[in-house]
């Protein structure tokens, strides 16, 4: 692969792993503005930062690609739904307004991480898209496969779930092979990537985690999980798997 995956020649830390974030645009308000932000949620900051890490933030422009360079593992992270037309479909009525640029950005931002070996950990939105990214596709609404709005009941609010795990998979080697999770989605798996596996699930069957493909020795840190870990404190095990991954990369 183009490039190198010597830590040092890439300037990153030899100290505390740095962990990029991808971020979104929003118009959003602060003191007296009112304009376009580039902005995550401070919780991501603050599991990286107890799991070990140090955040930066990846802002939603294709240029983040080349600060990868100077990583040494990327945090997808949640937001809104990935444009339909990226993996071949039409929009649901209940698929939100996607935002193409953030999916052009992260794209570019899992191609780079990709190439240059880096560990990766999809949350949410970011799973979706590793699924997407890998050739797979999405259910547009959950209620409408599963009968239920247990995944999502109020917007703005997480509901606990409970997860099973495959006890051999990066996650539930984490986790444990059973834990129950903060989630907040309409979206999820629907046809799996071909160099993917599901090694998670939720009691109706929704697929909760995925990890690249390979043989134990081979496979790299590359997972997403359906749920929001940075949105439980007490439990930051999966985002240190992702920083310990990233201090031996």
């Amino acid at each position: 692969m183009p490039g190198t995956t010597d830590g040092a020649a890439r300037g990153r830390s030899t100290a505390r792993p740095v962990i990029g974030i991808t971020a979104a645009l929003e118009r959003s308000r602060y003191a007296v503005w009112e304009r376009d932000a580039v902005l995550i949620a401070r919780t991501y900051v603050d599991i990286v930062l107890d799991a070990g890490g140090v955040p930066v933030l990846l802002p939603p422009v294709v240029e983040s690609a080349h600060a990868v360079d100077r990583v040494d593992a990327v945090l997808l992270s949640g937001g809104r739904d990935v444009a339909p037309d990226r993996y071949g479909a039409a929009p649901h009525p209940a698929t939100g307004v996607a935002h193409p640029d953030r999916d052009v950005a992260e794209l570019a931002v899992l191609d780079r991480a990709l190439e240059l070996g880096l560990p990766v950990l999809g949350v949410c939105r970011g799973a979706q898209l590793l699924n997407v990214a890998f050739g797979g596709t999405l259910h547009q609404h959950l209620p409408d496969v599963v009968g239920h709005d247990g995944h999502n009941p109020i917007p703005g609010e997480f509901n606990d779930i409970d997860v099973r795990l495959d006890p051999a998979g990066r996650v539930g080697s984490a986790v444990g092979p059973h834990v129950r999770v903060r989630c907040h989605h309409h979206q999820a798996v629907d046809a799996l990537a071909p160099n993917l596996v599901a090694t998670g699930w939720a009691t109706d069957g929704t697929v909760e985690a995925v990890e690249m493909a390979g043989e134990d020795a081979a496979r790299p840190f590359v997972v997403g999980v359906q749920w929001h870990p940075e949105e439980d404190a007490a439990d930051v095990r999966l985002v240190a798997a992702l920083v310990a991954a990233a201090a031996h990369t």
